[in-house]
């Protein structure tokens, strides 16, 4: 059954930093029920790479992360700037943070990360045909570029250096696209 969305009676920003804003929404339900809901906004949209550097080899990079206070594996991602559509976004992030551009870029899914607390997007971005192209990012140290072999993916799952949802996701639906 599908229900009817809530009213939204009013909502309001309550706090803000440099990278998100906390809106509170006043919400009617359906069935009169009211509730107060808070939410984590975030400018624009984000991009997520699936650098193939041959049919069997996907680039890895190792950075730290300040949420987990440490360094983790991953593929390479980052924030939509104004004006790009989602394969420049891609495409340009892959320069910056691997050192490859790719020639064929193919829009695997656009994920959630979790909607009943954050507005927030990402585009999961298949990019094979590479070639060599670095451009300077923002990142605050050089990113350590892994190879990885798809075909060990579960071992890479595995292992406790790797713990990020979208990328793990990300993996998957690569490797099944790619059979």
């Amino acid at each position: 059954m599908q229900s009817k969305k809530p009213i939204i009676k009013k909502q309001a920003i309550i706090s803000s930093s440099r990278l998100f804003s906390i809106e509170q929404l006043d919400l009617e339900f359906s069935n009169g029920e009211q509730r107060q809901y808070e939410r984590l906004l975030r400018q624009g949209g984000a991009v997520l790479i699936i650098p193939m550097l041959d049919d069997e080899t996907v680039l890895l990079i190792r950075e730290y992360c300040g949420g987990t206070d440490r360094y983790e594996l991953g593929l390479p991602k980052g924030k939509m700037d104004e004006g790009e559509d989602i394969l420049q976004a891609a495409n340009r992030e892959l320069k910056e943070e691997v050192g490859y551009q790719a020639e064929q870029l193919d829009l695997l899914k656009t994920m959630t990360i979790a909607p009943q607390y954050m507005e927030h997007t990402i585009h999961i971005v298949l990019a094979q045909q590479l070639t060599p192209k670095k451009e300077e990012g923002d990142e605050p140290e050089p990113l350590e570029v892994v190879p990885y072999p798809l075909a060990d993916l579960e071992k890479l799952i595995a292992d406790d250096a790797m713990t990020e949802a979208r990328t793990i996701a990300a993996l998957y639906m690569a490797r099944e696209r790619l059979k």
